[in-house]
C-alpha cells in the first residue's frame, strides 16, 4: 500500500527547518529561522507549543526529556521537555554550529560547528568536551555510532570523516562532495546516518545517489539510487528496524529502499517541490515526519506498509480498547453464515482516531443478510502497531498463504508504475485583506486606509475593538463578540460583519451604519440553510457577502437586499471603493504549486457595467494572493506572498502591471511586509515590517511604513533606464485622473498638469541623452511622446545642435500633431452639437423657457439676478473673440452681430448664412441666452474645481453632475468697461460714427445704469465679508450676495430697483419697454427652428466689409 503524504502545514518563517521526535513518538519537534522550537502533538494541532531559544535556530535534537538546539549566538544550549525550561548551555563556538545529534543512551550529544570544530560534549557535565580537529572547511552535519565508538562528520572541504572518539583520531576521510566556502552555499546538507540499533552500516547522501559503506572494513558496500532523483539528496535517516532507509532530495522527492532488496519501496513528491532539509522517522511507527526550506512541516504515513495497515502513535497506544469499542463479543456460532464474506480475507484499516475506513453509517458490519460478521482478532506487534484482520474460522492455511503473499509484496510494490507529471495545487482559502490568520487568539480582522478593527478571543472575553484613523469620522467602538464573527469591513460608512453557521444559529452579516441620520443604525441578514459567507465588502452606499454557495449578494448600505448573481468559482477575496467591486475567484485547478484566479471587476453605480469579465489574475510562479484592493485614488490593485504589487493599467487595455516589489526591501529572508494600502497621489505604498513573519502582531501596535515604487525596467542603474522607468510610472500613476474625468468625478486640474509637465521634461531629458549618443531615430520615437510644446523645443534644441535632418523631421511631425489637433476639436464641437440637437432637456434649452418665462411673469429682481450670470458670462467670453480656432480652415472666427432693443450688441452670435450676418442693428431683439454657447468642457472645468476644496487623497464618491451655471465672474469689470465706453463715444460722437456703422442713438440712450442688486451688493459688501471672511474671490461674493438679496422682502427689492432706476417710471416708457419684448418674444419664436439648423452646420467666414464693421464695433481706434 503506497503511503499517504499529508497536507503540509506552516511551521516556521522561510529557511533552515529542523524536525525530531520524542522517545515515544508522542510529539514532533520542529526548529526555525525565527528562534523558536515549535512542540506539536499531531500535525492537525492548531496551537503547538513554542519555545523561544534565540534570533535562529540552526538544528535540534530530543532525548530523554532534555532538548538542545544550536542557536545563532554560537552556542549549544540545553531545555528540559516538554515544559521547555532554559537548563544551560552545553557549549560554545566562535561561529554558529550547524547540526547537533545525541548519541544513542543521551548522555552525550556532538555538535559539528562553522569554525571547522567538531566537539562531543557530556550532558551531565559539560566541562567533559572532546574536540576533534581536521576539516578545512565549516561542518555540515554529524552523526553518533550507536555503540559510542566513531562519530562520522562531512564538511564543506569536501570529505567525509569518520572519528574515533576515545583517541579523537581520524579512521578514515573519503573525499565524496563539492567543495564550497560556507554552508549556504553548498549544494547538499549531506545529513549521514548510521544504522540506529546495530551500527553496521553508515549512510552517506552524495549527489543523487546514497553510499552505504561498512563498519570497520570501510568499504562502499553498495549505492541507492533512484531515476526520478534529478538534484543531489540532502538528507537521509534509517527506519527504527534498520530494514528501511528514507532520503530527501533537494526538488522535494522523499525516497525509501529496502536495504536488504536495495528495491525503492516509495517515492513522494513534495507538493510545491520545495528542498526537503528535514527528515525524522517515527521510533515506533510508520511515519516520517520531514520539514522544507520555506519552513513548512509535513508526515507520510503507511511508509513501507506491506500490510495494508495504517499505523499511528496514538492507536499503538490503545490498540485493545479499539479493538473492544469496534468489535462487542460474537459468538462462534455465527461463522458459517458468514463464510462468503470471510473467503475474501477482507482487512480493515484504523485511523488515527480508532475508527475503521468506513463511514460512519457503516459502523455495525452487518452483512446484506442481517447476519452480524464474526470477527477473529489477530493482534501482531510489529512496530507497536495494531494490525485487525478478518480472517476465517481458525484457517492456519489461509493464514499461511496470507504471510507469503505479505512477503512478496515488496518486489510487487517496487514495480508499479508512478506519476510524475504536474500535481494539483491546493486551493487557497478564502481571506479578507488585510486580516490576520482565524486560529490567532489576538487578531486584526481588517486594517485599512479608514481604520483598524481587532478581535480578542481569550478565555475571559471574546470582544472586538474598531478604531478610526481619523477621529472626526466616528468614535472607537467597543463591541462583544458573542456570535463569534470572523470577518469584518470598515468605510466611511459603515462596519460590517460575518459569522459562519452553526448547528443552531445560521451565518450572519451585521451591519452598523453610524452615518446614519436616523436612530437606527444596525441590521442583520441570516443566511439561507447550508450557505455561509466567506468574504464580504463595503463601497460607496453599498454590501456585499460572497458565499459558500457560489453567490454575490449586494445590499444597500441601509440593508435593502438588491441584485443577486452567481459567481464563476469558489470566493477568494473582494475588495470595494466607491462604485466598483473588485471580486478574485478560483477559475480552475492550479498545477505544481500554482494558483489559477479569475478576477471581475464592477461598476454598480447607476450606469451599471462589468469592466473585467473573470479575466485570468496573473500571479508569481507558485505563489497565492494576499492582499486585494483599490488605491486611495480608486485603481483596482493586489499584492501575492512573493510580495510583487500589482495595478490595473486602463489605458493598456485593462493590464495588470508590476509596480512594486517588496522582497527588495527586506533585510531577511523570513522577512516581509504587511500591506495596508496604496495611495497613488503622492506616490506611496504603506505597509507593515513584519521580522521573521508575514503578519503583524496585535500588541505592541506595529509602525506602518511607506515604501516607494518602481517599475521593473531594465538597466535602472543607468540614466536611461532611470528617467524611463520615472516616466512610464507618472504615466500610470496619473491614468487615474482620466478615469475620474470621464465617470463625473471631481479632481483638482493642476495636478494632472503637474504630471504632464513633470513627464514632458523627462522626455526632454531622454531627447538630449539620444542626441549626444547619436540616436537620431530614438529621437523621433521619444518626440511622438511630446505635446506641441515639447515638440517645438525639441526642435530648437535640434537646430542648435546643427541636425538639420532631425529638424526636419520633427517639424514635420509637429505640423501632424497640430493637423490632428484641429481634426479632434472639430470633432469635439461638432459631438457637442449634436448633443445640443438631440437632447430635448439641455441645459440650455431650459434655461431659454425659464427665461422667456421670466420675462412675462417673474418680477424684476429676478430678472436682475438672471441678467447678472449673463453679463458675467459675456464678459468671459469677450477677451478676444477673432482669436483663432480650430473649427475654422483659415483659423479665424468672426461672429455675427445682432442687436437688442437697448442698441447693445453682441458679437458672439454664430451665423452661418450672409443674410443672417447683416441684419439690420435696430432688429427686433432676441432673448440673449439665444445668442450664446455653451462652454466647452476645458473652460468648465477650472470652474468647476474653484470652489472644491484640496485634499491629497481623493475619497470614493459617486459621480456628481457638471456645474450647469457660469459664475458670474468679473461682474463688476464688465460693467464698468461698458460704462467707460458708453462716455467716450458721447464725448467723441464724430469719431464713434467714423469708425463704425452709424448705430441708433437708441444705443447710447438706453444704456442700462446699475442694477438695484449692484448697489445693494455695494452697500452690503462689508458686511458679507465680516460674515465670510474666507471668501476671497469675486464670483463668491456674488453667488452669496445673490443668496442674500433673493432673500429680502419684494417691498426691499422693489425699493433697491425703484432706486437704481432713480424713480418712478411713466407709462409711457412702461409700453415702449414691453412692445419689443413683445415683438422680440415673436421673433424668438420665428427664429428657433432655423437656430437648430444653424447649430448643424460649419460656421463660415463672414466678408470683408462686415469683418471690419464688427472690428469697428468691438474695438474703439484711436
Amino acid at each position: 500500500m503506497p503511503a499517504i503524504q499529508m497536507p503540509m502545514r506552516y511551521g516556521h518563517p522561510e529557511g533552515h527547518t529542523d524536525v525530531c521526535f520524542d522517545d515515544s513518538g508522542s510529539c514532533i519537534v520542529t526548529c526555525g529561522s525565527d528562534g523558536d522550537v515549535r512542540i506539536w502533538k499531531d500535525l492537525n494541532d492548531d496551537d503547538p507549543k513554542s519555545i523561544n531559544v534565540g534570533d535562529r535556530a540552526y538544528s535540534c535534537a530530543l532525548k530523554k526529556g532534555k532538548l538542545v538546539t544550536s542557536v545563532s549566538n554560537n552556542t549549544i544550549q540545553i531545555h528540559t521537555f516538554p515544559n521547555g525550561a532554559p537548563n544551560g548551555i552545553l557549549t560554545r563556538f566562535t561561529t554558529n554550529a550547524n547540526h547537533v545529534v545525541f548519541n544513542r543512551d543521551g548522555a552525550r550529544i556532538a555538535a559539528g560547528s562553522g569554525d571547522f570544530m567538531v566537539k562531543v560534549v557530556d550532558v551531565m557535565d559539560s566541562s567533559q568536551q572532546k574536540s576533534f580537529r581536521g576539516h578545512d572547511a565549516p561542518v555540515l552535519s554529524v552523526s553518533f555510532d550507536p555503540k559510542d565508538i566513531f562519530l562520522a562528520s562531512a564538511s564543506c572541504d569536501g570529505s567525509v570523516k569518520v572519528w574515533q572518539i576515545s583517541d579523537q583520531t581520524c579512521v578514515i576521510s573519503w573525499p565524496l562532495l563539492q567543495k564550497c566556502n560556507d554552508v549556504v552555499n553548498a549544494k547538499s546538507i549531506c545529513r549521514l546516518a548510521w544504522q540506529p540499533k546495530s551500527g553496521k552500516l553508515l549512510a552517506i547522501p552524495v549527489g543523487n545517489t546514497i553510499k552505504v559503506y561498512r563498519r570497520e572494513t570501510w568499504r562502499n558496500e553498495f549505492d541507492l539510487s533512484d531515476n526520478f532523483i534529478t538534484l543531489p539528496l540532502n538528507v537521509v535517516t534509517w527506519s527504527p528496524c534498520e530494514k528501511y532507509l528514507a532520503a530527501g532530495s533537494l526538488n522535494g522527492y522523499i525516497v525509501v529502499w529496502n536495504v536488504e532488496t536495495r528495491d525503492c519501496m516509495e517515492r513522494v513528491k513534495h507538493e510545491k517541490g520545495y528542498t526537503i532539509c528535514g527528515l525524522a522517522w517515527h521510533p515506533t511507527s510508520k511515519q516520517i515526519a520531514y520539514t522544507d526550506a520555506e519552513g513548512n512541516l509535513g508526515l507520510l504515513e503507511n511508509v513501507c506498509d506491506t500490510d495494508g495497515t495504517k499505523s499511528s502513535s496514538k492507536v499503538s497506544g490503545m490498540g485493545n480498547k479499539v479493538y473492544n469499542e469496534l468489535f462487542d463479543g460474537d459468538d462462534d456460532s455465527d461463522n458459517d453464515d458468514s463464510g462468503d464474506f470471510l473467503n475474501e480475507n477482507t482487512e480493515f484499516q484504523l485511523t488515527s482516531k480508532g475508527r475503521t475506513n468506513y463511514e460512519d453509517d457503516e459502523d455495525d458490519l452487518m452483512l446484506a443478510s442481517g447476519y452480524s460478521r464474526h470477527r477473529n482478532p489477530i493482534l501482531e506487534d510489529d512496530d507497536s502497531s495494531v494490525e485487525i484482520a478478518l480472517t476465517g474460522k481458525g484457517s492456519r492455511r489461509e493464514k499461511e498463504e496470507k504471510d507469503e503473499s505479505t512477503c512478496a509484496l515488496p518486489l510487487t510494490v517496487s514495480q508499479r508504475t508512478y506519476y510524475d507529471g504536474p500535481m494539483p495545487s491546493p486551493q487557497q482559502k478564502p481571506f479578507q485583506s488585510g486580516s490576520t490568520p482565524l486560529y490567532l487568539t489576538h487578531r486584526f480582522m481588517v486594517w485599512n486606509s479608514i481604520g483598524i478593527i481587532r478581535c480578542y478571543n481569550d478565555d475571559q472575553d471574546s470582544a472586538i475593538d474598531v478604531e478610526f484613523h481619523d477621529t472626526s469620522i466616528h468614535h472607537a467602538t467597543h463591541l462583544s463578540n458573542t456570535l463569534n464573527y470572523t470577518i469584518a469591513d470598515l468605510s466611511h460608512e459603515a462596519v460590517l460583519f460575518a459569522c459562519e453557521s452553526t448547528t443552531e444559529l445560521a451565518s450572519k452579516l451585521h451591519c452598523l451604519h453610524f452615518s446614519s441620520w436616523d436612530s437606527s443604525k444596525e441590521w442583520t441578514v441570516d443566511m439561507p440553510p447550508n450557505e455561509d459567507i466567506k468574504a464580504i465588502c463595503l463601497g460607496q452606499g453599498w454590501a456585499a457577502s460572497a458565499t459558500s454557495a457560489l453567490l454575490l449578494r449586494i445590499f444597500s448600505i441601509g440593508g435593502v437586499q438588491k441584485e443577486v448573481f452567481s459567481l464563476p468559482g469558489p470566493i477568494v477575496s473582494m475588495a470595494g471603493h466607491g462604485e466598483q467591486l473588485l471580486i478574485a475567484f478560483h477559475r480552475g485547478t492550479g498545477f505544481d504549486g500554482d494558483q489559477c484566479l479569475g478576477i471581475q471587476l464592477l461598476e454598480l453605480g447607476k450606469r451599471k457595467k462589468q469592466i473585467l469579465h473573470g479575466d485570468p489574475l496573473p500571479l508569481t510562479r507558485k505563489s497565492y494572493l494576499t492582499w486585494v484592493g483599490f488605491s486611495a485614488e480608486g485603481s483596482p490593485c493586489y499584492v501575492d506572498s512573493e510580495g510583487i504589487v500589482r495595478m490595473l493599467n486602463r489605458k493598456l487595455g485593462n493590464t495588470w502591471t508590476p509596480i512594486c516589489n517588496t522582497k527588495e526591501h527586506c533585510k531577511g529572508k523570513s522577512d516581509h511586509y504587511w500591506v495596508v494600502g496604496i495611495h497613488e497621489n503622492p506616490q506611496q505604498l504603506r505597509c507593515i515590517p513584519c521580522k521573521g513573519s508575514r503578519f503583524p502582531p496585535t500588541l505592541p501596535r506595529p509602525a506602518v511604513a511607506i515604501l516607494s515604487f518602481q517599475l521593473p525596467y531594465c538597466q535602472l542603474a543607468t540614466e536611461k533606464g532611470q528617467m524611463e522607468e520615472q516616466f512610464w510610472r507618472s504615466v500610470i500613476f496619473h491614468n487615474h485622473l482620466d478615469y475620474l474625468a470621464e465617470n463625473g468625478y471631481e479632481y483638482e486640474e493642476s495636478i494632472k498638469n503637474q504630471a504632464i509637465k513633470e513627464q514632458q521634461e523627462l522626455l526632454m531629458k531622454m531627447f538630449a541623452l539620444s542626441c549626444k549618443l547619436d540616436r537620431e531615430f530614438r529621437c523621433m520615437e521619444l518626440a511622438e511622446l511630446m505635446t506641441q510644446n515639447a515638440v517645438n523645443l525639441a526642435i530648437k534644441y535640434a537646430s542648435r545642435s546643427r541636425r538639420l535632418i532631425l529638424a526636419q523631421k520633427l517639424s514635420e511631425l509637429a505640423v501632424e500633431k497640430a493637423t490632428e489637433l484641429a481634426a479632434s476639436l472639430n470633432e469635439e464641437e461638432e459631438d457637442f452639437r449634436n448633443k445640443l440637437d438631440t437632447s430635448s432637456t439641455t441645459d440650455w434649452s431650459h434655461h431659454r423657457i425659464i427665461n422667456h418665462k421670466t420675462e412675462e411673469n417673474n418680477s424684476e429682481d429676478s430678472e436682475e439676478a438672471d441678467e447678472i450670470e449673463v453679463k458675467a458670462d459675456l464678459h468671459n467670453n469677450r477677451k478676444n473673440p477673432f482669436c483663432k480656432n480650430g473649427n475654422s480652415a483659415d483659423g479665424l472666427l468672426i461672429k455675427s452681430v445682432t442687436s437688442s432693443h437697448q442698441g447693445r450688441v453682441n458679437p458672439f452670435k454664430v451665423s452661418n448664412s450672409s443674410k443672417e450676418s447683416t441684419i439690420s442693428i435696430n432688429s427686433t431683439p432676441s432673448n440673449i441666452l439665444d445668442n450664446m454657447k455653451k462652454l466647452s468642457k476645458k473652460s468648465t472645468e477650472p470652474n468647476r474645481t474653484a470652489n472644491k476644496e484640496k485634499s491629497p487623497v481623493l475619497k470614493p464618491l459617486i459621480p456628481k453632475p457638471k456645474s450647469k451655471q457660469i459664475p458670474a465672474t468679473n461682474f463688476f469689470q464688465a460693467c464698468t468697461s461698458q460704462t467707460d465706453k458708453i462716455v467716450e463715444e458721447k464725448e467723441n460722437p464724430e469719431n464713434s460714427l467714423s469708425d463704425s456703422p452709424a448705430p441708433s442713438s437708441q444705443n447710447i440712450e438706453n444704456e442700462r445704469p446699475k442694477t438695484g442688486f449692484q448697489m445693494w451688493l455695494e452697500e452690503n459688501r462689508s458686511n458679507i465679508l465680516t460674515d465670510h471672511p474666507h471668501l476671497s474671490q469675486e464670483p463668491d461674493i456674488i453667488k452669496e450676495g445673490m443668496n442674500r438679496f433673493r432673500m429680502l422682502s419684494d417691498e426691499e427689492r422693489k425699493a433697491w430697483t425703484s432706486k437704481a432706476k432713480g424713480g418712478a417710471t411713466n407709462e409711457a416708457e412702461t409700453k415702449k419697454r414691453k412692445q419689443p419684448s413683445s415683438d422680440s418674444t415673436k421673433q424668438r419664436e420665428q427664429e428657433k427652428p432655423k437656430e437648430n439648423l444653424k447649430l448643424t452646420k460649419k460656421q463660415k467666414l463672414l466678408d470683408v466689409s462686415t469683418n471690419q464693421k464688427l472690428l469697428a464695433f468691438a474695438f474703439k481706434k484711436d
